[in-house]
């Protein structure tokens, strides 16, 4: 009997199923095109030693610890963490060691003032917020003096040979010095808002420090009362603390010579490093001229002083 096959017919073999060929490995990382992030650098960044370049990084890292113990007392708790203005440029605390490399800059200046003690330099950044936040440091720039007590006072003009920008103070002539010094709070905030002025002129990416002329012509002995002399003193201990290395050269101009004491009076109120940037230059332009040529060109210079230029 048949099964109901038949044994002529072929059997077809089965056919086994396609198989995905296996995937090319993956290729290696062209390392040749690979750049890395670059680091933030400026012509000053660059002038930066090793030792300056670690401090700098390691107060970066701290810039959110530094800005929350500045302001933990204040009741706006966001505030702590927000950029604030520092002479001009912004420096936000979670953004610090991306960006701006004028930040570098201005932490490098706190580093130096403290011989790259990081911790006294983080102390002396910490009460600088505190105090440009309480005094509003920022925004005496924008408020209004009397003219006919400052008017004639303070005169940001030309810069020296290297793009410094320079400041005039005269305390001289006609001024009425009474009432210059009589409000010490006026005069502190009109003299902080000359200093935030001169500050905006630096670009912190070539330039980061001033010159500043002092002009004591035809002042007298009685010139120098009380009230002077705490606002002399006032004022410094504010640049000593707050406006660290921001000072490159200062020049007391058209001192008498019996009043030489002004410039010695100032030595006990900064450090040997901020006296030895000062200079008693003499009087009378062709004495003056001298003393200042050599740091500013005579197309810089005003005429009262040895230079050229058409100014004050």
């Amino acid at each position: 009997m048949s099964d109901g096959t038949n044994p002529a017919e072929p059997t077809t073999a089965p056919v086994p199923e396609p198989t995905a060929a296996p995937a090319a490995p993956a290729p290696a990382p062209d390392t040749t095109k690979h750049t890395a992030l670059p680091e933030k650098t400026s012509p000053l960044v660059e002038k930066f030693t090793e030792q300056e370049r670690s401090a700098v990084k390691e107060l970066v890292t701290r810039l959110p610890l530094i800005f929350g113990e500045a302001f933990k007392d204040l009741k706006e708790e966001p505030h702590q963490l927000e950029a604030v203005d520092f002479w001009g440029v912004p420096i936000d605390p979670l953004k610090g060691d991306t960006e701006d490399a004028r930040v570098d800059v201005i932490l490098v200046k706190f580093i130096r003032a403290r011989n790259l003690d990081v911790e006294a330099a983080q102390k002396q950044l910490i009460d600088t917020l505190k105090w440009r936040h309480t005094f509003k440091a920022s925004e005496t720039i924008n408020e209004k003096f009397p003219s006919e007590v400052f008017g004639k006072l303070c005169h940001n003009f030309g810069k020296d040979k290297d793009g410094r920008p320079i400041s005039y103070n005269v305390y001289g002539g006609d001024q009425d010095l009474k009432a210059i010094f009589g409000d010490l709070e006026r005069f502190l905030r009109w003299r902080v808002s000359m200093q935030e002025e001169a500050l905006r002129l630096l670009d912190f990416t070539t330039v980061d420090t001033l010159i500043q002329v002092h002009d004591y012509d035809g002042l007298g002995m009685s010139s120098r009362d009380a009230n002077s002399k705490k606002a002399a003193a006032e004022a410094t201990k504010i640049f000593q603390d707050y406006y660290p290395e921001t000072l490159y050269r200062k020049f007391f101009v058209g001192v008498p010579t019996i009043m030489t004491w002004i410039f010695w009076a100032f030595k006990p109120l900064v450090s040997s490093a901020t006296f030895a940037k000062l200079s008693v230059a003499g009087r009378g332009p062709e004495t003056i001229g001298k003393e200042l040529l050599p740091y500013i060109d005579k197309s810089q210079l005003p005429q009262r002083y040895g230079g050229e230029a058409q100014a004050f």
